[in-house]
């Protein structure tokens, strides 16, 4: 089963990996002398970024296989993974914020950033609001 979820995850991953992309650019509009450079560390990111979404994907599967009868054990270590989740991609935002910025600029930098979280809360809000709440009946 965890191989299927794998497979699944991977699928989803490399379509919306294209969609993102093409938002990305058309938001983005860089001038051609940064544009090689930004896409270089574009493509570093999302390989890292993917990863941290990839557990996270886990973390919800886990959950859902464990909805109808969540103890304190499990409880506890969903509520952990998701917390380590959260900080990850913070501490990727932050260490890829730096990397944007030597190729291109600070703003284009801070740019990205905003439309990447843009991007990915809005799909977090939207998967959230599928999950059932934890003693929700």
């Amino acid at each position: 089963m965890a191989q299927g979820v794998d497979d699944e995850i991977t699928l989803i991953q490399a379509s919306f990996g294209m969609d993102k992309k093409a938002l990305v650019d058309a938001y983005m509009d860089l001038p051609e002398v940064v544009s090689p450079g930004f896409w270089t560390v574009y493509d570093q990111y999302e390989d890292e970024r993917k990863l941290i979404a990839r557990e996270r994907i886990k973390i919800i599967n886990d959950y859902l296989e464990n909805f109808n009868d969540i103890e304190e054990d499990i409880a506890d270590d969903l509520a952990k993974r998701t917390l380590k989740n959260d900080l990850a991609l913070s501490k990727l935002h932050s260490a890829y914020y730096k990397k944007f910025k030597k190729v291109t600029t600070a703003r284009d930098a801070a740019k990205f950033l905003q439309v990447d979280t843009y991007i990915h809360n809005t799909i977090r809000n939207a998967m959230q609001q599928e999950l059932p709440f934890i003693d929700e009946n």
